[in-house]
């Protein structure tokens, strides 16, 4: 038998190769803070309008909570968070019985690298859990907060990205890191706590640069989670220089924050490109909730606390914690050169649901019917029509469904909304009393999809202190609900 030519054997060994999936995830980063979407003049994004360019922009893109635990939960495992009891903060961890898309592929042959931000594991908020979990002796008051509990770090450390299928792990948000490998790219024996001085969003761009250089043989999939814009505000003088001129100070660091984040795409791309892995590719990039505005108030960078993180939702309506398109309608880029038709703006609702079984479909494993989202390949390579579905939430006192044309929004108090998402500015006002046969079918679909969730039905009681905040004094303002 004739030896096979070496370019030959090398060009069929890359027709072989599963592609690498890459998703950024960033954190309470607003719609308008993309500069492919045209709204801001402020926002410098460059490296993401070229991924965008190259690719699909989703205008519609949605994540599947306005906070950022069970938005993760939902993106990592492909499921509505609502059914594995997942709604909000309080209501984690992550169980371990749950499969996530890392544990997905790396049983099918894939490097998997988790950096940044998990926030997955138990916490102070999951006082339930912990309470039904964690021997009582073990459990101690959070200082000046009776309603949160001090959960061991053993405990949480159960629960870390390692026990959910990721082989190389970077995790942390500030400066310390629980790491299996260091930024130079050597393993580290079992697991270790480092402390990393630099500014952390090139922290998280060096783990996954030094990530993809571990593994540029290996198809592989690497989820990395900035930790921006996100409080604390930190930026350094050459990100704020680029933002000169009169602003609100907070914005200027969140511009600069941003603008470190898209450095940090650029230079991963650069590395794709290096090791010729560019079109070998999928890379999404989601954030995990819209921007939290707070009353935009700008207070001193150096206050640590919840505050407005300087990004904008622009033009929607609403913040991080609502289920307003401000709060889940955010920035989605989808890229593969030579798979996804380049220069495509679409504005068909897609989820954050949709990356695992796009994921899966990319590596060649069969449709895995408990996901919840699609394969979103078919249509961005202009194969397949977009097909008519309903996307559902519920969150706190708040329940939503967009189907089609419409979406309709129901507080636990009895407020019940209608919008026409074909208008300019869709939650400017309720037109349920015009569409009253819409509100109806809309209604009835929420109320099935709830049944099958943990635990079951639509939220009930009163709102909470920052709902009542939000709808009607600071967001829909005017817009009359049905009662």
């Amino acid at each position: 038998m004739a030896a096979v030519p070496p370019m030959a054997a090398a060009a069929e060994a890359a027709a072989e190769r599963k592609p690498n999936v890459i998703v950024v995830f960033t954190d309470d980063q607003g719609w308008a803070d993309l500069g492919a979407h045209g709204v801001r003049d402020d926002v410098k994004t460059p490296h993401l309008d070229a991924l965008a360019a190259g690719g699909a922009l989703m205008r519609a893109g949605y994540i599947t909570a306005p906070q950022c635990s069970p938005s993760r939960a939902g993106l990592i495992t492909g499921r509505y968070q609502e059914k594995l009891g997942f709604d909000n903060i309080s209501k984690g961890p992550l169980l371990l019985e749950e499969v996530t898309l890392a544990e997905r592929l790396r049983d099918a042959g894939y490097a998997t690298g988790m950096i940044g931000k998990w926030h997955l594991e138990p916490n102070a908020a999951t006082t339930e859990w912990s309470r039904a979990n964690v021997p009582a002796d073990q459990l101690k008051p959070v200082p000046n907060n009776k309603h949160f509990l001090q959960v061991p770090p053993a405990v949480q450390m159960e629960f870390f990205p390692e026990h959910q299928g990721f082989t190389d792990i970077f995790k942390g948000e500030l400066d310390t890191y629980w790491v299996n490998y260091g930024l130079d790219g050597e393993p580290i024996a079992d697991f270790a706590w480092q402390t990393h001085g630099g500014y952390r969003i090139d922290t998280q761009t060096a783990a996954a640069e030094a990530f993809i250089e571990r593994h540029p043989d290996d198809p592989f999939f690497l989820y990395l989670n900035y930790y921006a814009p996100h409080v604390p505000m930190e930026a350094t003088p050459a990100y704020l220089e680029r933002f000169p001129g009169e602003m609100a100070e907070r914005r200027r660091y969140g511009l600069a924050m941003m603008a470190a984040v898209d450095d940090g795409v650029g230079r991963i791309v650069e590395t794709l490109d290096r090791h010729g892995l560019r079109e070998d590719t999928l890379i999404f990039y989601i954030s995990d909730n819209g921007a939290p505005l707070l009353g935009k108030e700008d207070l001193p960078i150096s206050f640590r606390g919840g505050a407005w993180d300087g990004s904008l939702n622009d033009p929607w309506a609403g913040e991080k914690g609502m289920l307003t398109e401000g709060g889940i309608r955010v920035p989605y880029i989808v890229s593969w050169p030579g798979r996804v038709r380049p220069g495509q703006v679409i504005d068909e609702p897609v989820i954050a649901l949709d990356v695992a079984p796009t994921a899966l479909a990319a590596a060649g494993e069969p449709p895995v019917e408990l996901l919840d989202g699609i394969d979103l390949l078919p249509h961005l390579a202009g194969d397949a029509a977009w097909p008519e579905r309903p996307l559902y939430w519920r969150f706190w006192g708040q329940a939503a469904v967009r189907d089609r044309d419409h979406k309709f929004l129901r507080l636990s108090d009895g407020r019940r909304y209608l919008f026409d998402m074909n208008a300019d500015d869709p939650e400017s006002a309720s037109v349920h009393a015009e569409h009253p046969e819409v509100l109806e079918r809309l209604e009835a679909q929420l109320s099935s999809w709830t049944r099958g969730l943990q635990p079951a039905g639509l939220p009930g009681g009163a709102l909470n202190v920052q709902e009542r905040e939000w709808f009607g004094e600071r967001h829909l303002v005017g817009v009359e609900p049905l009662r």
